[in-house]
């Protein structure tokens, strides 16, 4: 594709890695293309950008983040060290406050052709309307998550229900049965109150009114929801990852880490590992915890295990020393694509945020799914039900929100790892990867999709002119 005029992409990330990691990587992608990017950050979100995109031509430009905001976490810049969830909504109220010093900055840049920034920056819509600036939203969902969600809010299928353990089906999808307990609580009472609905009701209303929507995906994953969405809501979605294919290689270490040594150790003995990871922002309770230790331990399967210190903090007795050799238990960050990608794993026990199944995808290895927050459940739906590529752990009587005892996790990890129902699924997950990394390729869907999301936002500013 050729441009007259070389575009220059502004792009404002969330303060959170799982929001920003993916368009860092974005940013990377349409810098390949001789694309001019420029990222806004603030203070402490810099060097973990500036690391990432160290080779990369980008500019980063931090802008202060406000002080003394009354109910906002002091001191606080990134939501996964926010004190507590319950946090969260004051958070993402606060950062409206940048939003003087983003438009001056936005402004005294050569003249950008579009902003990309996430959704829950939804001020941003406002500013990009005021600059005459074409704004794409991201929100780090897959499409098949959001155009279900979408579809129950509009038609309301769980009101026929009697408890919020019974399946529906999806107006449109007919195949799909789903339960309120699919998703959040927000989302199943059919007279929300919770505080959080006036936060997404703001984010909804800036999503319609911006040019676009990015989705961290690609059409031949979803393309039946993809195309569902495009006819049905606003924006335009497009579809132009995965966007982790052009995360930076681990840099040579003088001495490999620890865990990659350990990973190492367990190839040459020919003992498969399962990883296990709970991400970032989840709050596991202590007897949830304890329900995975025991099953991992019952198992007799060989795992690793990256987990917060506070967390194996709830970990009674001596966990660690009675799985010596087999298990190990890793609180320092791990480069989570790198352990994906060593031979030796073979699976992933996952709480099914985003960006793990796409990583999981790339890397070609199956997942045990455990959602626990947020759209989490309807991932692991995707992936168990609709892609094919995970085994899902259930709580008693097959209920979707409840605690998974010991007993389901040391028997799925065994069908994962050595049964048929783990070979089925991991020869499916090698499917997807190939056509994955082919999206991505040049001719590729995603590839091509951007390329017409590129010259959309083009044609748009010279519209406006």
């Amino acid at each position: 594709m050729t441009i007259s005029t070389p575009p220059h992409f502004v792009i404002f990330p969330f303060m959170s890695k799982g929001h920003a990691i993916p368009l860092l990587y974005l940013a990377r992608i349409l810098a390949n293309r001789h694309i001019s990017v420029t990222i806004i950050t603030t203070p402490s979100n810099y060097t973990n950008t500036k690391t990432t995109l160290e080779n990369d031509p980008i500019i980063i430009i931090n802008i202060p983040f406000p002080e003394n905001i009354p109910d906002a976490p002091p001191g606080v810049e990134v939501i996964d060290k926010l004190p507590s969830m319950s946090t969260f909504i004051n958070f993402v109220n606060a950062t409206e406050h940048l939003k003087p010093r983003f438009e001056e900055v936005v402004s005294s840049l050569p003249h950008a052709t579009c902003i990309i920034s996430d959704g829950f920056l939804f001020w941003t819509q406002e500013s990009a309307e005021k600059l005459g600036i074409p704004r794409l939203m991201f929100y780090g969902m897959n499409i098949f998550s959001m155009t279900i969600s979408n579809i129950k809010e509009k038609f309301k299928p769980h009101a026929t229900v009697s408890s919020d353990d019974e399946l529906f089906s999806i107006p449109g999808f007919p195949r799909i049965k789903l339960t309120a307990n699919d998703f959040e609580r927000l989302w199943s009472d059919l007279d929300p109150k919770d505080p959080m609905l006036d936060l997404l009701v703001k984010t909804e209303k800036a999503m319609v009114r911006s040019n676009g929507m990015v989705v961290n995906s690609f059409y031949e994953l979803e393309s039946e929801f993809n195309d569902y969405w495009n006819r049905n809501f606003e924006p335009k979605a497009w579809l132009v990852g995965p966007f982790c294919v052009a995360k930076p290689q681990a840099p040579k270490r003088v001495k490999r880490p620890t865990w990659i040594e350990w990973l190492d150790k367990k190839l040459l003995e020919n003992e498969p590992v399962i990883y296990v990871s709970f991400g970032s922002q989840a709050e596991v309770s202590q007897d949830q915890v304890l329900e995975v230790a025991q099953g991992l331990e019952k198992s007799n399967i060989s795992f690793m295990w990256a987990l917060k210190q506070k967390q194996l903090e709830l970990i009674t007795g001596e966990f660690e020393e009675r799985v010596k050799g087999r298990g190990k238990v890793v609180t320092t960050w791990v480069d989570q694509m790198e352990i994906l990608k060593h031979e030796g794993v073979c699976g992933f026990l996952s709480h099914c945020g985003w960006n793990s199944m796409l990583e999981s995808m790339c890397a070609g290895v199956a997942v045990l799914a455990m959602p626990l927050i947020a759209e989490q459940h309807l991932n692991a739906r995707m992936v168990v039900e609709e892609i094919g590529m995970g085994l899902r752990l259930w709580p008693r009587d097959r209920k979707a929100r409840g605690i998974v005892e010991a007993k389901e996790v040391a028997k799925m990890v065994v069908e994962l790892m050595k049964g048929e129902g783990g070979t089925r699924v991991r020869k499916r997950v090698n499917e997807v990867k190939e056509a994955a990394y082919g999206a991505m390729k040049e001719g590729g869907s995603s590839s091509k999709a951007l390329d017409s999301l590129i010259k959309h936002v083009c044609e748009g500013v010279r519209l406006a002119v």
